[in-house]
């Protein structure tokens, strides 16, 4: 599943659904954090964030659990995506979900409320493969 990981930036990646076995992988290529932006349950078949926390534990990743529902994003879940970097020294990131837009988004509107340029992170989600543009007045909104 980690070929299906999009850099966005160099310390930043977001992908699909990964697998227990791909938080090894994962750590081998130098990430030291993941970000889970799925609910449990979303999807019969999909492994629990306990899964995935025990196997990064065991590969000595830093693991937070944002899941992200269909309520969207709010303040707490921008907090707690800061929080996550910042618990973790130099964070080479991978962040997922079912196909890695609530990821892009997440980052996106931490980065906004961090004072980055609005038209930068759009660039960049964009290069990833992801359409944010419409986001564009709500990230604004964050950036002011």
């Amino acid at each position: 599943m980690l070929q299906q990981a999009k850099n966005v930036t160099d310390d930043f990646s977001v992908s699909p659904q990964i697998s227990v076995a791909d938080v090894a992988e994962a750590a081998s290529s130098g990430i030291n954090l993941i970000i889970n932006n799925r609910p449990d349950g979303e999807m019969v078949g999909q492994p629990t964030s306990a899964e995935i926390a025990m196997a990064a534990k065991a590969a000595d990743v830093a693991y937070a659990h944002i899941p992200v529902d269909q309520r969207g994003l709010s303040h707490d879940h921008l907090d707690a995506f800061d929080q996550a970097l910042g618990s973790v020294e130099n964070p080479k990131t991978l962040s997922f979900c079912a196909s890695g837009t609530r990821s892009i988004i997440l980052r996106s509107y931490a980065a906004a409320r961090a004072g980055q340029p609005v038209a930068a992170l759009i660039a960049e989600a964009g290069a990833a493969g992801y359409d944010i543009a419409g986001h564009a007045p709500a990230l604004e909104g964050l950036s002011s």
